[in-house]
């Protein structure tokens, strides 16, 4: 074929990794990636829905912090404003998912970022933190399990 060359050059120099390799990193991508969508919709995506509701209904948000508490006075006290921002970490969550779910490096990245920024903030979020930890901890284990499962940290000499 005339004028046609590989994307990535010689492609008989390239290693693709095992069949078996392969389609378990897949599964673990989209475990990972449903995971994300889980959390970003219900755990992040409800309650910013859920705050135009108590907007319409004029809920005064004193009468809300006595049925919640978290470890941080000050989530407490400001509870329509972690609501509203709630929509942004799950507008960025399902985003990284999605991109996760058509095998964009893209949504890998926002992902492990996504999962990296809620396990440092899941201690101030007690007791809602524990399960955002445990999904967001399980899908960032499956995220980097599957792109770097079987590579190792220093090379063998």
């Amino acid at each position: 074929m005339l004028g046609t060359a590989h994307p990535l050059g010689n492609k008989e120099s390239i290693s693709l990794p095992a069949r078996t390799s392969r389609s378990s990193a897949h599964i673990k991508l989209k475990w990972a990636a449903w995971l994300q969508l889980v959390q970003g919709v219900l755990m992040e995506g409800l309650p910013f829905l859920g705050l135009f509701v108590l907007l319409a209904l004029d809920v005064d948000a004193g009468m809300l912090s006595r049925g919640f508490s978290f470890i941080v006075p000050f989530f407490d006290d400001h509870l329509y404003l972690m609501m509203a921002i709630s929509g942004v970490f799950a507008a960025l969550r399902v985003v990284g998912a999605v991109g996760v779910l058509r095998n964009r490096m893209w949504g890998y990245s926002l992902s492990v970022i996504n999962c990296s920024v809620t396990i440092a903030l899941m201690i101030f979020m007690l007791p809602a933190g524990i399960l955002d930890g445990l999904l967001s901890g399980t899908a960032l284990v499956l995220l980097l399990m599957a792109r770097h499962a079987s590579a190792p940290i220093l090379e063998q000499r």
